[in-house]
């Protein structure tokens, strides 16, 4: 295991960054995962305008999740999240980043 896989797997076994989840892949069986969530405002520029909107990231596992894809959903402490738009691997290949919306 490189170093940076073993950064990567005590921060999402931290209680204070880590969160149980569940995964559900489209057509799939639920799977308990571990996710760090990034509850972060975005800010669009539009012309002349600037927009705000809030937005609702998490980070991933690839070693828990191979493959997700949009419309698949998360369940996150009773909320139920849909994937949208296309996962984004980190350098290292080792997390996803997913945008989520409401189910």
């Amino acid at each position: 295991m490189s170093a940076f896989a073993a950064a990567v797997g005590a921060l999402f076994a931290d209680p204070n960054i880590g969160r149980d989840a569940v995964y559900i892949a489209d057509g799939g069986a639920p799977v308990l995962v571990r996710v760090v969530a990034r509850r972060a405002d975005a800010i669009t520029d539009f012309g002349d305008a600037r927009l705000w909107s809030e937005t609702t990231r998490i980070d991933l596992r690839v070693a828990e999740v191979a493959n997700p894809r949009p419309g698949d959903r998360l369940e996150i402490d009773g909320d139920a999240f849909l994937i949208q738009g296309e996962p984004a691997r980190d350098r290292e290949r080792l997390v996803w980043t997913v945008d989520l919306r409401p189910a």
